[in-house]
């Protein structure tokens, strides 16, 4: 997607009329008999392969563990149709690219498993233990990995050298960056949730419940993004990437422009139902950029042994705060860190925006030398965060080779959507 035109449109549905489909489906509609597909067993044969209920366990797992998941009942039901859903679409995928001879070896196959372990602070041999713990197993993995492998190799072999953007068409869209510079931009997540009249109260409270439990820790946007949002952005956790205000339906935009970083707003009213955003990051189009900027910093940390009880965690604490007091530039960080015997971490890769949204507020009002408060938790200790240095991050048009390249990337993933689109139309899927 090519996130510095701002060309991304939230996905909301315009009213609650019948659309234009071409089908033949009567206003006033009626249901003869019921579907759910959750009672449904968990198990699909998709052109001859077969999708078994272990896969779809298996691959939950992982998602519900890696993310620390809680989900109730119903959260659950409609993770595994969500699961089940994209298993299928992997399926098609390794057939697909079956077709063109395309095959990924196990070498390559270990190589990703590898890095994907690394992802999870294990190394391949810990790994599969790991995924034993949680309910999942290394072949779900490596089933997943040859998915994505042979799906881009794919379009790399039959969609990329058919995709042409020209000269001309580049330069367009320079001009139109230019003509934007100093647009305030939006990066956005968004769920929306359609609702007629009568079911609009129901909506707003699963959609406030949702939001405060995102809140408190539950569960991520992410999360309810995949399972509750309508918007063709689901699948994606809900992101629009970088948009403008211009690219968004007015309630919308209106809500961004009084958002902070990390805020969440809704349920906001929109045609034909209800919308909740997060904001991730903002920004100007071609402006300075406040949160690239790379950081040096140190970090000062003290852990709380097992078993230490709230008085002595509060007596730390407050020892802690109190040298943080006393730390006059990131020379004196060493000493101070020995004295109350707490280690000391270097980091000169960070930017701001890597940094939680509310250190992020706090580092950009700070002078070099100066410390955060402290912050953590009883059972991982505290931190605070002193800062070293700050590398200023220009904003600056892309050149024309890059344009052109992201533009090329925006419209592969165009036709590879498309094509899996008619994959799924023309597979013969048999559920049992």
């Amino acid at each position: 997607m090519l996130a510095v035109t701002g060309a991304a449109l939230a996905q909301t549905v315009p009213d609650s009329t019948v659309p234009e489909t071409g089908l033949d489906i009567p206003s006033n509609l009626q249901i003869f008999g019921k579907i759910d597909p959750n009672v449904r067993k968990p198990t699909a044969i998709v052109n001859g392969t077969v999708i078994t209920g272990t896969d779809v366990d298996q691959r939950m797992a992982l998602i519900v563990a890696a993310n620390q998941f809680q989900l109730k009942p119903e959260e659950a039901n409609q993770l595994r149709l969500t699961v089940l859903r994209g298993l299928i679409d992997e399926a098609l995928q390794i057939q697909q690219a079956k077709t063109e001879d395309i095959t990924i070896t196990s070498d390559e196959l270990d190589q990703a498993f590898a890095k994907v372990a690394t992802n999870f602070g294990k190394t391949p041999a810990e790994f599969g233990p790991y995924l034993r713990s949680v309910g999942s197993s290394a072949r779900s993995i490596r089933r997943q990995i040859e998915g994505e492998l042979a799906w881009q190799r794919y379009l790399r072999r039959t969609v990329e050298p058919r995709i042409n953007v020209s000269d001309e068409e580049v330069k367009k869209v320079l001009d139109a960056m230019n003509a934007a510079k100093g647009t305030p931009e939006f990066n956005l997540r968004e769920i929306y949730v359609s609702a007629t009249p009568d079911r609009a109260g129901a909506v707003v409270a699963a959609l406030r419940q949702a939001m405060e439990d995102m809140k408190n820790g539950k569960a991520p946007f992410d999360y309810y993004a995949r399972t509750m949002s309508e918007a063709t952005t689901s699948k994606n956790g809900g992101a629009l990437g970088w948009v403008r205000a211009a690219a968004l339906p007015t309630e919308l935009a209106v809500a961004a422009g009084e958002m902070q970083v990390g805020q969440l707003s809704g349920p906001i009213p929109v045609p034909g139902g209800f919308s909740v955003l997060y904001l991730e990051d903002k920004r100007t189009v071609l402006g300075n950029d406040p949160r690239a900027a790379k950081l040096s910093l140190k970090q000062i940390k003290v852990a709380f042994p097992a078993g230490t009880t709230q008085e002595q965690t509060q007596e730390r604490a407050a020892a802690f705060a109190k040298t943080l007091q006393g730390i006059n530039g990131c020379g004196s960080v060493a000493k101070a860190a020995a004295d109350i015997g707490a280690e000391v971490v270097d980091n000169d890769q960070l930017t701001v925006r890597d940094l939680p949204p509310a250190l992020q507020e706090m580092v950009l009002k700070m002078q070099v030398g100066q410390a955060t408060p402290p912050f953590g938790s009883p059972t991982e200790g505290i931190s605070a965060l002193v800062l070293c240095g700050v590398t200023e991050a220009t904003n600056n048009l892309p050149s024309a080779g890059q344009l052109q390249y992201q533009m090329e990337q925006q419209r592969v993933n165009l036709r590879a959507q498309k094509i899996l689109r008619d994959l799924r139309r023309d597979a013969i899927i048999e559920y049992r």
